[in-house]
């Protein structure tokens, strides 16, 4: 198996697609983020992988995740790369939305003015999470590298998988 031939395949095609204009794709992207609220978020180190079905929050270009815990902790501990996943139900091939989110994870200390806002923003009273046993940890992911596949795209004259940047 020449796995460094696969895995060149997408980067190989980007050096000839037709690109749209990244004021576009990102009002194109920014919808299809909003327009879901789960994603698959990967987290891992050393030879430890997992990945976790999530709601999302979408907010200041940043996607912000509540959880109670779990296994995504022992990855986020060893290494604060992430990739999280967020697609269509595969309907048929002419009908592809997906969408690879490549970033770095933080964790926003409970009560504080970010974690207090990102409440807010949910409408979730504080009082609530204070009568729960635990705190609700909130992670913060700033996107890297967005790849973004959209059938639709093709009927605009462009390659179906765009892709932006982030610095």
């Amino acid at each position: 198996m020449d796995y460094k031939k696969a895995a060149s395949y997408w980067l190989d095609k980007e050096k000839e697609s037709v690109r749209m204009d990244e004021i576009t794709l990102w009002q194109h992207m920014e919808s299809f983020i909003k327009g879901h609220n789960t994603c698959a978020l990967s987290t891992g180190c050393n030879d430890f992988v997992r990945c976790t079905p999530i709601e999302y929050e979408f907010k200041d270009k940043k996607f912000w995740l509540f959880s109670e815990g779990g296994l995504k902790f022992r990855g986020l501990e060893g290494n604060h790369n992430v990739c999280l996943a967020i697609f269509n139900s595969y309907t048929g091939f002419g009908q592809l939305g997906g969408m690879q989110v490549t970033g770095t994870a933080a964790l926003v200390e409970p009560w504080t003015a970010e974690y207090m806002d990102l409440l807010a923003y949910k409408m979730i009273p504080p009082e609530n999470l204070k009568k729960l046993h635990t705190a609700l940890y909130l992670i913060k992911i700033t996107p890297l590298r967005i790849d973004y596949l959209c059938s639709e795209f093709k009927t605009l004259g462009f390659d179906p998988r765009q892709y932006l940047i982030f610095s």
